[in-house]
């Protein structure tokens, strides 16, 4: 499915003009992260199903060395501590094993995952523990990786020029010794090859070899995102903030759909956007940036995007000031038309009751006096009607804000309970046991039905025969069968939130947590099953009679 996505994307890009390219890209980019939960869920199974695997007795050393360092690479950029954890254990095992060749590639694979997190100088602690003569040639390739990284971030975020050129002066060296053990053709040789072109600004030479290693990458894999996020790179230098977007904007959209908590693109995407002024945008995905942060505990990034935060917080507050003034300003004006017209109704009653006192007096003649009568009575008809909509309306909002009264005082119970357990929780220390609670979907899925239940019990005390009118609506065989214990069921609501004079969809699917296209789908099934004109069904579902008290 993201293949598609990513396909579709580049089918589109060349048929429209640029700033509808990068709005695209935005928009999947904003669905994307609305659907993090279910990305998430793919690599959390994986996890799962290792973690099952690895919880079956009668199980090798090697066996149990093997698993864990899958459950390494699954955790390695979705959250630190997690693979941290179980790099100790490997590290462990792998001295129980009397396996130097092992115990080294944890110390390098445990350097990686500190540097990637901004602790330098412990990882390089770590390479330091290394007997440099007993590396492989694939550690080996792993040790000056390592180091690379290190004193290439260490001089990006150096504030000292002298110490920047020190720091990049040994990178490069180390970049040096690398290369002598890299193929061409090969993805890190492709990567250094890059990174020298694009350090000397030969931005076609880089841009040559990006294209390259993105033919070796897949959209929605976390390669994909670093090369796009490197290409990012060479369009920053050249100046060129709109081919920038594009790619931070799909190495984000990457980083999401593979589950990637240690990213970059998306903090760097909403400073750019900040600077543009699109607030709103750059708001949401710093805040998202900052929860992944979090999540992943990753101290370099969350350090980064804490800077970033309170900048976009302040602009977003600003505006959000901004349209508030602008919104009470049109409410004053609505106010003051409002005054102007209740006095304009006002004087029009006035003229009409001495108008009716005069066509009073007129009334002399039999053919005037049954037109009146037959006016009068049409009038009636009206009022009547009008008086029964009116009777069927209070008699909703009385028994509604009856309800809604009871209902907003039980969860201020509700509330209260939950604030004293969760005070009773953090003063016993039991803060991870909290943390579980807060993740649990229970107590939403708790509540979400009894919002369904207080639904159809306040809807079926007002409008009690109203399945039995549905029914009545539907063709013969196809009606409405509600199982064992079900008031109303997810159809039945639909209708029922239209007859309360709610016929927006989107408002509907909000009201029931549903999405919707699926709402959608509920309306136009029921209608398919309608006698006569389906067209008209919904207009006979507003004709259902409340009962009268």
């Amino acid at each position: 499915m993201r293949h598609f996505i990513f396909l579709l994307v580049f089918l589109i890009l060349p048929l429209q003009g640029y700033c509808q390219q990068i709005d695209s890209l935005l928009s999947i980019l904003e669905t994307t992260i609305t659907q993090r939960s279910s990305y998430d869920k793919v690599r959390l199974t994986r996890i799962e199903d290792l973690k099952r695997n690895l919880s079956k007795g009668n199980m090798t050393a090697e066996r149990k060395f093997y698993l864990q360092q899958l459950l390494i690479e699954e955790y390695e950029p979705f959250n630190f501590d997690s693979t941290q954890h179980y790099l100790n254990l490997n590290k462990q095992l792998s001295h129980e094993l009397k396996s130097l060749a092992l115990t080294n590639s944890i110390s390098l694979k445990m350097a990686k995952i500190l540097a990637s997190s901004g602790r330098y100088f412990e990882a390089i602690e770590y390479l330091n523990e290394l007997e440099y003569n007993s590396l492989s040639q694939s550690d080996l390739k792993n040790y000056y990786s390592n180091l690379i990284k290190i004193y290439t971030d260490l001089a990006i975020y150096s504030p000292i020029h002298e110490t920047y050129r020190k720091y990049s002066r040994i990178a490069q060296s180390y970049t040096d010794s690398l290369s002598v053990l890299l193929k061409e053709g090969t993805e890190e040789y492709l990567a250094i090859e890059e990174k020298r072109f694009r350090d000397k600004r030969l931005f076609n030479e880089s841009k040559r070899i990006n294209d390259q290693r993105l033919a070796l990458t897949t959209p929605g894999s976390r390669q994909y995102s670093l090369v796009t996020f490197e290409r990012s790179l060479i369009y920053e230098l050249k100046g060129n903030v709109s081919e920038r977007k594009k790619y931070l904007i799909l190495s984000a959209i990457s980083d999401i759909q593979s589950a990637v908590k240690d990213n970059a693109s998306l903090t760097t995407l909403a400073l750019i956007l900040h600077k543009e002024g699109d607030i709103n945008r750059a708001y949401h995905f710093i805040k998202f940036a900052y929860e992944d942060a979090s999540f992943y505990n990753s101290r370099l990034r969350f350090t980064l995007i804490s800077n970033i935060l309170p900048v976009i917080n302040e602009a977003y507050q600003i505006r959000a000031e901004k349209q508030k003034k602008k919104l009470r300003s049109f409410l004053f004006i609505i106010s003051c038309l409002s005054v102007f017209l209740l006095i304009a109704i006002y004087f029009i009653y006035r003229q009409l009751k001495t108008l009716n006192r005069a066509q009073s007096e007129l009334v002399n003649a039999n053919e005037q006096l049954k037109r009146l009568n037959n006016s009068l009575k049409e009038k009636n008809q009206t009022l009547n009607i009008l008086n029964e909509e009116l009777s069927e309306s209070n008699l909703v909002k009385e028994h509604y804000i009856a309800n809604f009264l009871s209902i907003c005082s039980n969860y201020i119970d509700k509330l209260d309970m939950l604030n004293k357990g969760i005070a009773k929780q953090i003063n016993a220390g039991k803060v991870e046991d909290l943390f579980k609670q807060s993740k649990s979907r229970k107590l939403m899925d708790q509540e979400l039905k009894e919002f369904y239940q207080n639904f159809d019990d306040i809807f079926l005390h007002i409008y009690p025969h109203f399945v039995e009118e549905v029914n009545n609506l539907l063709q013969e065989g196809e009606e409405i069968m509600l199982k064992k214990n079900e008031t109303l069921n997810t159809e039945l609501r639909v209708f029922a939130l239209i007859r309360l004079g709610i016929n927006d969809s989107s408002r509907i699917a909000k009201l029931l947590r549903y999405s919707v296209n699926t709402i959608y789908n509920y309306r136009v099934k029921i209608k398919n099953k309608a006698k006569g004109n389906r067209d008209e069904f919904e207009q006979n579902i507003m004709r259902i009679d409340a009962i009268k008290s």
